[in-house]
């Protein structure tokens, strides 16, 4: 009687994929970290159907959590990870990092439905090269596998449009006197659009004398000799200007 061959298990660890017709010479290896089964096989099947263009894709083991997708880094030496980032035991932000620390050749390329901007720009931080929504088409999904092997950086459209927005942003200009206590520069600021000691004292609720007390303390900490020269220095560090007198 002929024996039933099963595929072997693999407990506790990655689990390469069936060689079917054997690995396509050239072509990418690729592992698929992904909790869902169901998503591990229709991604599997997709990418493997692949035939237009060089190199093809070749997938040569899954992993069910971050844990097994590090130790498939490690033991597989795929071409790229295609990670998913809500995982159990470890999820794919972590395991980004950590397969940067231990198998660095290895690209990582996020594949998920997360797509707030923490998690894009805090997998781009843990060293992943892209990141792609699921719902994506096999094209662009194909593509971007390809990219991040080369050592090329890819975004879906969505969120590359994020990753624009956030570059677009001007930058956080450093606090020019950070001696000054909140007040102070509540009192700087006047000055420097010219507000009288008397209008500044009523705007802010204080006698004179503590305006004047408040100054004497500005000009001390910016190294000035009197209201003209603070005036200048708030301007130049742009405070003031739009303030009216």
């Amino acid at each position: 009687m002929e024996s039933e061959q099963t595929e072997p298990r693999h407990e506790g660890g990655p689990q390469p994929r069936p060689a079917g017709g054997g690995e396509t010479e050239g072509a990418l290896r690729v592992v698929l970290a992904d909790d869902h089964p169901v998503v591990r096989t229709g991604l599997a099947a997709l990418l493997e159907s692949v035939r237009d263009g060089t190199p093809g894709v070749s997938v040569v083991g899954v992993a069910s959590g971050g844990r097994e997708a590090v130790r498939a880094a490690v033991t597989l030496r795929p071409h790229v990870v295609v990670m998913d980032i809500r995982m159990p035991d470890m999820n794919g932000i972590e395991a980004t990092r950590e397969i940067g620390r231990v198998a660095p050749a290895v690209a990582v390329l996020m594949l998920t439905m997360v797509e707030e901007d923490d998690s894009v720009f805090a997998a781009m931080r843990a060293g992943a090269r892209g990141y792609v929504l699921k719902g994506a088409g096999q094209d662009e999904i194909v593509r971007a596998i390809r990219a991040v092997a080369a050592g090329e950086a890819i975004f879906g459209p969505g969120v590359a449009r994020r990753v624009l927005g956030q570059l677009s942003r001007p930058l956080s200009q450093p606090d020019p006197c950070p001696a000054l206590t909140p007040r102070e520069r509540d009192v700087l600021t006047l000055i420097a659009a010219g507000t009288p000691n008397a209008t500044v004292a009523a705007r802010l609720g204080l006698s004179p004398k503590t305006v004047s007390n408040h100054m004497s303390a500005v000009l001390a900490k910016l190294g000035v000799a009197d209201r003209t020269e603070a005036a200048a220095w708030a301007r130049d560090a742009g405070l003031g200007p739009d303030v009216d007198p």
